[in-house]
């Protein structure tokens, strides 16, 4: 797919770049918005190259973003250079250690059970305006969904009524990260939920592709990403469910919650977590379970199961030892 509005001398790579990635089966939309800009700018002030002046040059034009911000289309403008490097040695390849510092990823915050609970409930006493009479339906079920199975809030808002397969009792997730698709079993809880919840869906007029949590007058609208985030921590603020900060957890918490909350129940029920790991990975679509083990690592409440078990198995050994406590 050529890309006709370049006009840098850097043009013809961009477009060669853009083609490749996206025969490889990235959509690469974004990243084309970024070197289009990148184009743009190097065209309008008479740069015939990219070089360490022409870059921090157009670096200086995002300064109005975060550093996060920053750091991202900076690393993009990168890839692209590594790639032009395989066939111009000596290209100029940007240094990332010039870049802005990454930030440190948000620490996940665990829901308690009740606190799920709690935001059931408080879904269930939103209002139904004329505009969105699902509203109150569509957050209950989208909370049991996000808990349940650890769904990712893009393939939350993603989801059809042709996903659901109600014979299996499973969903399709569909084009999800890594261009994945996999299927995602319900529990009977799930179940039971989404039934009561398609006994209103129903009611509107929907197709197989129509959005499974939807909104407007006829149910006839998707969420967005953002869109169901700004409600979601709306629907928390309201519950009171807040995270030791006193701010909103996101959305993305639950996926946390959901693969914590797993690996606790088979901590108390005396199974065990490695082996329950890979099937978790492939609920949560990770490609594999060390992807999984991120959302794991250092929660309190993993902690305190897995030193409860090991000082279960470890003080027969000492009794039968004589060993006593020490200092």
């Amino acid at each position: 797919m050529n890309t006709p509005s370049l006009r840098s001398a850097l043009g013809p790579e961009i477009s060669s770049y853009l083609d490749r990635q996206r025969a490889l089966g990235f959509k690469y939309d974004y990243e084309a918005s970024i070197l289009e800009a990148l184009d743009r700018f190097l065209s309008q002030h008479g740069h015939t190259a990219l070089t360490a002046n022409s870059f921090a040059a157009w670096a200086l034009t995002l300064e109005r973003l975060t550093p996060q911000g920053r750091r991202k289309k900076m690393q993009i403008v990168r890839r692209f250079t590594l790639y032009c490097r395989r066939s111009t040695a000596d290209c100029f390849v940007p240094d990332p250690a010039q870049f802005p510092s990454p930030a440190a990823p948000p620490a996940p915050w665990i829901l308690s059970s009740q606190q799920v609970l709690t935001l059931l409930e408080q879904a269930g006493q939103l209002p139904a305006p004329t505009h969105s009479p699902l509203c109150a339906a569509v957050y209950r079920m989208a909370v049991v969904l996000l808990y349940t199975t650890g769904l990712r809030r893009g393939e939350l808002v993603r989801l059809r009524m042709g996903d659901y397969d109600r014979s299996r009792h499973t969903l399709l997730v569909q084009g999800s990260k890594f261009h994945k698709s996999r299927l995602v079993a319900l529990s009977g809880d799930a179940r039971r939920e989404l039934a009561a919840y398609l006994r209103q869906r129903l009611c509107f007029p929907h197709t197989a592709q129509s959005p499974l949590l939807a909104h407007g007058r006829q149910a006839q609208q998707a969420y967005s990403g953002n869109g169901f985030g700004a409600g979601f921590r709306k629907l928390c603020r309201n519950a009171g469910v807040l995270t030791a900060s006193g701010v909103a957890p996101r959305v993305h918490d639950l996926r946390h919650t959901y693969a914590v909350h797993v690996l606790l129940g088979c901590y108390r029920d005396d199974g065990r977590p490695q082996a329950v790991l890979p099937a978790l990975s492939r609920a949560m679509g990770h490609v594999s379970p060390a992807s999984t083990a991120y959302y794991l690592s250092w929660i309190d409440p993993v902690i305190e199961q897995a030193v409860a078990r090991v000082e279960r198995h470890i003080r027969p050994v000492l009794a039968a030892s004589g060993g006593g406590s020490h200092d």
